[in-house]
């Protein structure tokens, strides 16, 4: 079996506000195939909306790569994407 792909939900208050806490119920979106090859966990802040360049948020951590302007959808089709490659 390959490595769990590890995602990381930022919680901080910006991140909260504008999205995460719809994110933060990915475990239970999760197609019973992908369960055991993802690790969820979350964060009280990434540090990402200190910095413009970085996007918007909220920001998530997915295989190590930063998707900013994360939803519940784009998360969970990166998350297709990392487990079919």
């Amino acid at each position: 079996m390959s490595e769990k792909i590890k995602v990381v939900i930022c919680s901080g208050t910006a991140c909260y506000v504008m999205g995460a806490s719809d994110i933060l119920l990915l475990e239970e979106e999760l197609p019973a195939a992908l369960r055991d090859r993802v690790e969820i966990e979350g964060a009280t802040c990434l540090g990402f909306c200190k910095d413009p360049k970085s996007g918007k948020a909220p920001f998530v951590s997915i295989g190590g790569e930063v998707m900013a302007g994360a939803t519940l959808p784009k998360v969970m089709a990166r998350i297709r994407e990392l487990a079919n490659a």
